[in-house]
């Protein structure tokens, strides 16, 4: 009796589970949790999100623990926690959303409402994401890699440096890519200060980089209460697709600007953002399971996610300087063009402290803030029209296949 209640004790634990065939593989995801937990405590790399996904990878990737699943040995089927807020707020697409609210909330589309035009920086930046979904396309043709349209839409959000977006569209496009395309999309935000500054050196002279921006007029009160109306309004006109996101980001700006509200404003700004932050993060984490993340998917996400990154960062400090030059009178400085990829306010400290290395004098942030919060506009925009289209483009992209194959 003894000797079988040892052996099912034995037959419980988590070394066994580590010992046994696959077993290796959650080993190394714990791993990869540990690191995360590192470079998060350590190095301060985007700690309020990797935190959460980290210590998600390792509960999830301990055996016969069921923490991201069912219990099979469980009589009613026991869920675990973290498949239980997976489910509720992932799968629903909620969590997402709500980070939305309090992004609005906490967002200030002055500096884009005083300079209109820096709205095309932040719509240039987007670029990463169609060359990122190309690219997933030519990479499927790889043995041991397979994207279809759907994954390449997922990868290619990568590129807009918003971790909500990105999780919003792979949760309803290709669930299965959900911890990779998450990881890569968060790494690659908390990276900006790394990726960007090299990028932005090689684009531009020095001369440009020592531009002066006049400085910002004053936004009235009113233009700030009619913009998140106005902008809701024409993205129920022309895409409804994005009103998901793009109506969530308007309605917690509009509590942040009326000034009636300044309660909820508060909640939105700071007990709601941490909330759904902690559930996020922990949601995402369970999705780095080694049966599903150790493949060369993963590793091609990856690659994609920082060629996605690049190719955006690249885009905006292209476009501001082909607009100076057709409006050389008013020049915009290029290193703001980088902020356009919607790391908020990551990527507009990043373009004023490069700045500022060659003229302290020379202060960019507010001016980068423009091209930053229309990126995560952008993004969004992009994001409704991956939703509204790939459905229907699927069977063309399908029909291609073999004689791009054959070609290839």
């Amino acid at each position: 009796m003894i000797g079988q209640a040892f052996s099912q004790l034995w037959q419980t634990t988590g070394l066994l589970g580590f010992l046994s065939a696959g077993g290796w593989g959650n080993a190394v995801m714990i791993l990869v949790g540990f690191v995360l937990l590192y470079l998060a405590i350590a190095k301060g790399f985007e700690p309020l999100l990797l935190i959460p996904i980290g210590f998600g990878c390792i509960l999830a990737n301990i055996p016969f623990a069921y923490i991201a699943g069912v219990d099979p040995t469980s009589t009613f089927g026991a869920t675990g926690f973290i498949k239980i807020l997976y489910d509720a707020g992932i799968e629903t697409g909620l969590f997402p959303i709500l980070i939305f609210i309090g992004v609005g909330a906490m967002t200030d589309f002055g500096p884009l409402i005083a300079n209109p035009k820096t709205l095309l920086l932040g719509a240039a930046a987007q670029v990463g994401i169609f060359i990122a979904l190309i690219g997933s396309l030519v990479l499927s043709f790889i043995p041991g890699i397979n994207f279809d349209l759907h994954s390449a839409a997922s990868i290619g959000i990568i590129g807009g440096a918003d971790g909500p977006t990105a999780i919003y569209v792979t949760s309803r496009l290709a669930p299965d890519l959900l911890g990779a395309i998450a990881v890569a999309a968060y790494s690659y935000m908390a990276l900006v200060p790394i990726i960007q500054p090299p990028i932005m050196r090689a684009l531009t002279t020095k001369k440009e980089r020592l531009i002066k921006m006049q400085q910002l007029r004053p936004v009235s009160k009113v233009e700030k209460i009619l913009f998140p109306i106005s902008v809701l309004t024409i993205c129920a006109i022309l895409l409804p697709s994005a009103t998901p996101l793009i109506g969530a980001l308007m309605f917690g700006n509009l509590a942040r600007e009326c000034g009636v509200v300044n309660r909820l404003s508060d909640t939105m700004q700071n007990a709601l953002m941490n909330i759904v932050t902690i559930f996020l993060g922990l949601s995402v984490g369970s999705k780095m399971e080694a049966a599903g993340f150790l493949n060369l998917n993963t590793l091609g996400i990856l690659l994609l996610g920082a060629v996605a990154f690049s190719f955006g960062t690249a885009g905006g400090v292209l476009i501001a300087k082909l607009m100076n030059k057709l409006s050389p009178k008013h020049p915009i400085n290029p290193l703001i063009g980088s902020a356009g990829v919607s790391a908020v306010p990551m990527a507009a400290r990043v373009s004023s402290k490069v700045g500022q290395e060659y003229n302290p004098q020379n202060f960019l942030l507010m001016h980068a803030m423009g091209p930053n919060v229309a990126g995560v506009i952008g993004s969004a925009v992009v994001a409704g029209v991956l939703l509204a289209v790939v459905p229907f483009m699927e069977p063309l992209v399908n029909g291609l296949r073999p004689a791009l194959a054959a070609f290839m």
